[in-house]
C-alpha cells in the first residue's frame, strides 16, 4: 500500500496546470514572491538565472504580455501582476493591460540578468530592493522549488539542495513494471479527477491551436497534408496543435507533466485521438493515461528536468505506451514499444522552448508509434545495438547517461548559439 501510495503522489505531484511555457512562469512566479516578501515595488531588479532557462525563456511568449518575450519581460510580469500564491498560473488572472504594465515598469526599472555558476541546470535567483529593503528569492531544480526567500538578510523559507545530479535516486525511481501493474489495478476513484482535469485543459489547449493562428501552426499543416488523414496522423497533429498555441502565449493551462506543458500535451493527445478512433471506454482512457503519464516520469528521472535531451522524445514513447495499453498490450510488448521509440530519436536537442517545438512533438509521437508497430510486428531492437540494453530499465537508464554526460557538451554550445545570434 506505501509503494501504491507513492505513484498516486507522483500522478498528483506531476500532473498540475500551467499558463504558459514553465520556464518563463517560473521567473514570473519566483519574482512574484520576491515582491511579495519585500512589501512593495522593487527600485531595482537583479536575476541570476541557469543557461537552461535563459535557453527555455529566449523565444516563447510571455501570456497576457501581448506578445513580449524573454527574461525581463517574465520576471516584470511577475512583479507588476503576478499572483505569488497561484505558482505555475501565476498570470492566470493578469489584467489585459499587462503588456503595457512590463513596458512601463522595465522603463524606470531595468531588469539586470547574468548567467548563475551554481552549476545546476535549473536555477534562479532573483534580488529586489525597494523602500529601505532587500529581498531575494531562488529556486532550483523544479519549477516552484523554493530553496531560499530572504528579507533584509533574514531566512524566512530555506530547503536544503541535494548534491549535483539530475537522476533520481534509487529509493525515489519508478519502475516501468510497477508503472504497468498500478495502471491496471489503481481504484479509479483515485486517479479519475487528475486525469479528468488534464484531458480536459489539454484538449481545450489543442482546440485552440487547430482553430486559431498560432505558432507555427504544424498542427493545422499536418491535417491538410492529407485529403483524409489517419489516426496517426490525427495524433500527431493534436499534439503539436497545443504546443502552437503555448509557445505563443496563449493563455489557457496546460497540464504538464514533469515540469512541461509540452509533454502534457504530447502524452494526452494521442490517446485521446486513438481512444475515440477505438472506442475505448472511459475507464481504459484513464487508466492508458496513468501509464503513459508515469512512463513519462520514469523516463524524465533518468534524464532530468532540463538538458540538451528533447524531452518530447520521452513524452511521445510514453504516448505510444499507453496506446498500446488501449490495443490490450502486455507488459512486455509495452516494454518494447518504449525501447523501440527511444532507440529511434534519443539524441534530439533541446534548443529550447520556441514555434518548433510542436515539429519536434509531431515527430517524437510518429517515433512512438513506430516503435509500437515495430513490436506489433514481433520486431524490436534488442541490447547491444546503439544505446539499447537488455531489459528496458537498463535502457532508460543509458538514455540518462546519454542526457546528462554525453550532451552535456550539447547543451553549452547550444546555448552560444543561441545567445549570439
Amino acid at each position: 500500500m506505501q509503494e501504491y501510495e507513492r505513484y498516486l503522489q507522483v500522478l498528483k505531484e506531476q500532473l498540475i496546470p500551467a499558463t504558459g511555457c514553465t520556464e518563463p512562469i517560473a521567473l514570473a512566479y519566483a519574482a512574484a514572491v520576491c515582491k511579495k516578501a519585500l512589501g512593495g515595488m522593487p527600485e531595482a531588479v537583479e536575476a541570476a538565472v541557469s543557461g537552461s532557462i535563459v535557453k527555455n525563456v529566449k523565444s516563447v511568449v510571455v501570456p497576457t504580455t501581448n506578445g513580449l518575450k524573454g527574461i525581463e519581460a517574465a520576471i516584470a510580469a511577475g512583479i507588476t501582476v503576478g499572483d505569488p500564491d497561484a505558482e505555475l498560473q501565476v498570470l492566470a488572472c493578469a489584467p489585459q493591460n499587462t503588456g503595457e504594465r512590463v513596458l512601463a515598469f522595465l522603463e524606470g526599472c531595468p531588469v539586470k540578468v547574468r548567467l548563475s555558476d551554481s552549476g545546476r541546470l535549473f536555477d534562479i535567483l532573483i534580488t529586489m530592493t525597494g523602500g529601505g529593503h532587500s529581498a531575494s528569492v531562488r529556486i532550483a531544480d523544479t519549477h516552484t522549488n523554493i530553496v531560499s526567500l530572504t528579507l533584509d538578510g533574514e531566512v524566512l523559507r530555506e530547503k536544503e539542495l541535494p548534491p549535483l545530479t539530475e537522476a533520481a535516486g534509487e529509493a525515489d525511481r519508478l519502475e516501468i513494471k510497477k508503472i504497468y501493474e498500478f495502471a491496471k489495478v489503481c481504484r479509479l476513484e483515485d486517479v479519475e479527477k487528475t486525469i479528468d482535469y488534464q484531458i480536459e485543459c489539454n484538449q481545450k489547449l489543442s482546440r485552440e491551436g487547430m482553430e486559431g493562428a498560432w505558432g507555427a501552426e504544424i498542427g493545422r499543416i499536418l491535417l491538410k497534408s492529407e485529403k483524409h488523414p489517419d489516426v496517426k496522423l490525427r495524433a500527431m497533429a493534436a499534439a503539436a496543435a497545443g504546443s502552437d498555441a503555448r509557445m505563443s502565449g496563449c493563455e489557457l493551462p496546460a497540464v504538464i507533466n514533469s515540469g512541461s506543458g509540452n509533454q502534457g500535451m504530447t502524452i494526452t493527445m494521442p490517446i485521446l485521438v486513438y481512444a475515440e478512433e477505438l472506442g475505448a471506454g472511459h475507464e481504459e482512457l484513464v487508466r492508458a493515461l496513468v501509464l503513459a503519464n508515469l512512463t513519462a516520469v520514469r523516463i524524465k528521472q533518468s534524464i532530468g528536468y532540463l538538458s540538451a535531451y528533447c524531452g518530447a522524445i520521452c513524452a511521445g514513447c510514453a504516448a505510444a505506451a499507453g496506446i498500446a495499453y488501449l490495443y490490450g498490450a502486455d507488459d512486455s510488448l509495452i516494454d518494447h514499444t518504449v525501447v523501440n521509440g527511444l532507440a529511434i530519436l534519443s539524441g534530439t536537442i533541446c534548443d529550447g522552448a520556441k514555434p518548433s517545438c510542436a515539429a519536434k512533438i509531431a515527430m517524437a509521437v510518429n517515433a512512438g508509434l513506430l516503435g509500437f508497430e515495430m513490436a506489433k510486428t514481433g520486431k524490436e531492437f534488442v541490447g547491444g545495438e546503439g544505446i539499447v540494453k537488455k531489459g528496458i530499465e537498463n535502457t532508460i537508464h543509458e538514455v540518462g547517461v546519454l542526457s546528462r554526460e554525453g550532451m552535456d557538451v550539447t547543451n553549452k554550445v547550444i546555448l552560444d548559439i543561441m545567445v549570439n545570434d
